[in-house]
């Protein structure tokens, strides 16, 4: 996304448009149909979003993570990894962290002035008064009501005076054949795993996975890369994040999980501290004609990603502390 969603600091956001109804849903098509452009460019020129060309750290580079809040330490999901890696790459940022106008202030700090902020935004839904009274009055279900709302982000970068104790940057792992936390969260999220034979897959009906083995890859860490995207596919089993996945090969259907797969491993490994790759930049074509059908096919297709990296290193998580609960016992 060459132009990140961009304004001044000192511009107020314009909240009180998206307050009603018709600036609302206005504002809301507007904002899909602005990144879901962005992101059509990025991939018509045979750049992926979701795959950023992280540099060494000891040359200067940003070790791989996910974009995070540097007050409160969380991750960034959805869409909004998309933007803000963007504007990392964009405008070289040597941080992944990112805080509010109000939030630099409160870290002791501030924005430099003239700094421009990057727009990131928050999807839920609410449902009004006058709904939930018509609910009561009939019976029926009330019904909620989508916002897409803006808010303006400023990389550490950007900001002076901070204290320190910030959310500190992710260390990288060091280079090796074997990636143990990758191990981890294989073992961890309880898929039928299988090493074999020269094609990796997920089969829905049967629930496992299948790659080929480790030296089977020129690069060996795109063992790790395509496991994750398997794995991403296998969290839509209906036993998990119950996604649909009996699209055939060639559909819109198998394209938008294709994406989602994409997507998760990237998010995945970008957690994980591994250099992103695209595994199937053959798809190209068919993800480009999703995107430019609907323009909040990214905004769906990042969100379940990020819901299946979650449910992943949720896994992981729970397996680690486990472990600690119950180490195992010493041998005699």
């Amino acid at each position: 996304m060459p132009a990140a969603l961009t304004r001044r600091a000192r511009r107020k956001p314009q909240a009180g448009a998206e307050r009603k109804a018709g600036p609302q849903t206005e504002s809301r098509a507007s904002l899909y149909e602005e990144v879901t452009r962005r992101i059509v460019a990025e991939l018509e020129a045979g750049r992926f979003p979701w795959v950023q060309p992280w540099g060494r750290v000891e040359s200067g580079g940003l070790a791989p993570g996910l974009p995070r809040n540097a007050l409160t330490g969380r991750s960034y999901s959805g869409i909004n990894v998309l933007i803000l890696w963007s504007a990392v790459i964009e405008r070289g940022f040597p941080s992944q962290g990112w805080l509010t106008f109000r939030q630099a202030l409160e870290a002791g700090g501030n924005v430099r002035k003239g700094e421009r902020g990057t727009t990131v935004v928050y999807a839920d839904r609410f449902t009004p008064e006058a709904e939930r009274q018509r609910a009561r009055e009939t019976g029926e279900e009330a019904k909620a009501i989508p916002f897409l709302k803006r808010f303006t982000v400023f990389n550490v970068a950007q900001c002076e005076g901070l204290r320190p104790g910030l959310a500190p940057e992710p260390v990288p792992l060091p280079e090796r054949e074997i990636v143990p936390v990758a191990e981890a969260v294989i073992e961890a999220s309880g898929v039928d795993f299988r090493i074999g034979g020269s094609r990796a897959f997920y089969v829905p009906g049967k629930d496992y996975v299948q790659v080929p083995p480790q030296p089977a890859f020129f690069e060996q860490v795109n063992y790790y890369r395509t496991a994750l995207h398997e794995l991403t596919h296998a969290t839509g089993h209906p036993s998990r994040l119950d996604r649909d996945l009996s699209n055939g090969f060639g559909t819109k259907g198998y394209a938008r999980e294709e994406l989602v797969a994409e997507m998760g491993s990237a998010f995945l490994c970008a957690s994980l501290g591994i250099v992103p790759s695209v595994r199937h930049a053959d798809y190209l074509a068919s993800w480009l004609d999703v995107l430019r059908g609907d323009n909040r096919a990214i905004f769906r297709a990042a969100a379940q990603a990020s819901k299946a990296a979650d449910w992943l290193l949720a896994r992981h998580s729970e397996a680690q502390a486990a472990r600690a609960d119950h180490p195992p016992a010493e041998a005699a």
